[in-house]
């Protein structure tokens, strides 16, 4: 079972800038209610899309400098990277079709 991974400030360039695949990054705190409903959804998409997309959830109170880089305001904060640069962001999104509709648009 593919699962989302986990990164940090210290592992951001390996994991998602220098990914030979796009990586969905969930933007995340453990204190987060609405990030918490979003994990599930995640769960299933990495199953889904593991052939296509890697998802990496980013703790932004443990790692504050990535979440600052990408200026992230809200969580939970979706930021889809190809190529090392962002393609695509969703704030705010914990309905799996609206992620989809939106990876089914960007990801081959």
């Amino acid at each position: 079972m593919t699962r989302p991974r986990t990164t940090t400030d210290a592992r951001f360039t390996f994991d998602v800038l220098r990914a030979d695949t796009p990586t969905l990054v969930d933007f995340h705190a453990g204190w987060c209610r609405t990030c918490q409903l979003l994990d599930p959804i995640l769960d299933d998409l990495a199953e889904a899309w593991g052939d296509r997309i890697r998802i990496v959830k980013l703790d932004v109170e443990a790692n504050p400098h990535t979440a600052d880089r990408y200026d992230v305001k809200s969580i939970p904060t979706l930021i889809l990277f190809d190529g090392g640069e962002e393609r695509d962001r969703l704030v705010n999104v914990v309905r799996r079709q609206a992620i989809e509709v939106r990876l089914g648009t960007l990801v081959p």
